[in-house]
């Protein structure tokens, strides 16, 4: 009874022109149906009704914006599961090395520490089924290594201890597998903390609320935070990591579109303080950080709380709502803009239905010189606004603009460079070095900041990955393999420190040669910080 007074009061609101939309729609539902009907029943060949439909989905998307897709039900789950925080598995790190797969690291209580697995062990077959030199896919093994929790599974291990290799079996007991949003957080400096996020997922602001309780216990009093290649996710996330360095209510960002109202989002009051709120802060971002990412710099740049450095961040301001479907497909639709709260547009121009042209606008952007230099980027006088607090200028039109630009830096970087890691020939000879040098490093190097400032690549170790490239066919060119030397070096200690330590190695070692983060500590310790607070962005 409640239900049927609900529609006719509902009924009795619409207008005339809502009637109209509603049969409009009503008839293009019916058009849409006798179309896939007419096909399956009629047409000369034999059809897949589902690819039919997926396909049909598909084609309506194609033709609105860039970021309205439509996913499959195994694309979902993939799509999904980093975002969710957690998945079902055996708890390793691994990489595929010569069509084997070989472990990186056990995650720390995880299943397979439990029952012994060690770095370095060869995965060679999982429940009978052989994986290793059978050409699966990656893919293919994650399937086969992933299931229930509680569920089994049996693993054959390749282990080489000094002699001969020996063939080990080992029962697992899958369980829930932590997917973490900060890969790295260390002290730089006796004051500087850093802390390195991938994405925006469901315990990123609890996974960044420890780092900053961690960090300032060791004396941090001021941060970079490096959201660097971070793609985003949830707008929540964001949301409640800006609560750690945002003042409580303030607006972090809204979302407005035609057929949707304007929605604000509040930091919001924990019940304690944030965490860092004052201080010097620094966000690292380039032309691959989007969506959440840009929501967290936008807005800690609109209230003055900090400064961005690097590139104009990709410019993905659309808010996409996901309608489920009862086969576990999904359509993300776009509903709305992001905006930040200055009321800037994040989202970059596109034309509906080119696809190609916006996939290539970061090409453009090197094409263009936007990449290399700061006075090739084009501000939009008519998009200028204000700073909430200082009253800076700073700029809409797609992404967020950085208070300090820092050039894309390709002058290491060779043809011959990029054959190599093509080829994987970097991570496989790291596989092999860490195999014959783990305990002699682990003894050397106590820990990894000891190996950070006293392990060395040497000219006889660049020598045998170039061996490594000549054996794959990959021709030799001695100038630009010295050219892109420190590259080659970087990496190479970098992998091998995260292979025989953490992935916070990696990013100690990776950051002393990445321009952004050299800059960005350079600013924070600078004088220079507290000006372009007060007078502004360079330009």
């Amino acid at each position: 009874m409640r239900k049927t007074l609900m529609l006719i009061g509902a009924a009795a609101l619409l207008t005339a022109s809502g009637i109209a939309k509603a049969q409009s729609y009503v008839n293009q539902n019916q058009k849409l149906r006798m179309a896939e009907a007419a096909i399956s029943q009629f047409y000369v060949d034999t059809v897949n009704e589902s690819k039919l439909v997926e396909d049909a989905i598909r084609g309506m998307l194609e033709g609105l914006d860039p970021h309205s897709q439509y996913s499959n039900p195994e694309e979902t789950r993939e799509l999904n599961e980093p975002l969710a925080g957690n998945f079902s598995g055996i708890g390793i790190s691994f990489n595929m090395n010569q069509d084997t797969l070989y472990v990186i690291q056990t995650i720390s209580g995880g299943p397979s520490e439990r029952v012994g697995i060690l770095a370095g062990d060869r995965i060679i077959a999982v429940n009978d089924t052989v994986i290793a030199g059978v050409g699966m896919k990656n893919t293919e093994i994650m399937k086969k290594l992933r299931g229930p929790k509680g569920s089994d599974v049996n693993v054959k291990v390749r282990r080489q201890q000094g002699g001969a290799p020996e063939t080990i079996d080992f029962t697992i007991t899958r369980a829930d597998i932590p997917i973490y949003s900060v890969e790295a957080a260390y002290m730089v400096d006796p004051k500087t903390g850093y802390i390195r996020v991938n994405r925006f997922a469901a315990e990123t602001s609890k996974e960044v609320a420890k780092a900053l309780a961690d960090l300032k216990k060791q004396g941090m009093s001021q941060l970079i935070l490096d959201l660097v290649d971070n793609g985003g996710g949830y707008l929540n996330a964001a949301v409640e990591m800006l609560g750690e360095f945002l003042e409580p209510r303030n607006l972090a960002v809204y979302t407005e579109g035609t057929n949707s109202t304007r929605q604000n989002h509040h930091t919001k009051p924990s019940g304690r303080e944030p965490l860092f709120a004052d201080g010097r802060l620094v966000v690292m971002a380039n032309q691959y950080s989007a969506s959440a990412s840009e929501i967290t710099s936008g807005a800690i740049q609109d209230w003055d709380r900090g400064l961005v450095v690097g590139r104009r961040t990709f410019g993905k301001g659309l808010v996409q709502r996901p309608i489920p479907f009862p086969d576990g497909s999904m359509i993300r639709l776009t509903v709305a803009h992001y905006y930040t709260p200055t009321g800037r547009d994040i989202q970059k121009p596109y034309t509906k239905g080119d696809q190609q042209s916006y996939q290539e606008d970061i090409l453009d952007r090197f094409n263009n010189g936007e990449l290399m230099h700061a006075d090739s980027i084009k501000y939009v006088d008519s998009l200028k606004v204000e700073t909430l607090k200082l009253h800076r200028p700073i700029y809409g039109g797609g992404g967020i603009y950085p208070d300090k630009f820092v050039p894309l830096d390709t002058t290491e970087f060779t043809k011959y460079y990029r054959n190599v890691v093509a080829k994987g020939l970097i991570n496989r000879y790291v596989i092999k070095y860490v195999d014959e040098h783990r305990k002699e490093i682990k003894r050397q190097f106590k820990n990894d900041d000891a190996f950070v400032k006293g392990f060395n690549v040497t000219p006889e170790m660049l020598s045998l990955l170039d061996e490594y490239a000549k054996k794959e066919g990959i021709e030799y060119n001695a100038e630009e393999a010295k050219t892109s030397a420190p590259l080659f070096s970087m990496l190479l200690k970098a992998l091998i420190g995260r292979d025989i330590y953490d992935n916070a190695t990696y990013f100690k070692v990776y950051n002393l040669h990445d321009p952004i983060f050299i800059e960005s500590l350079k600013l924070i310790n600078s004088p220079e910080y507290d000006s372009l607070l007060s007078s502004g962005a360079k330009k």
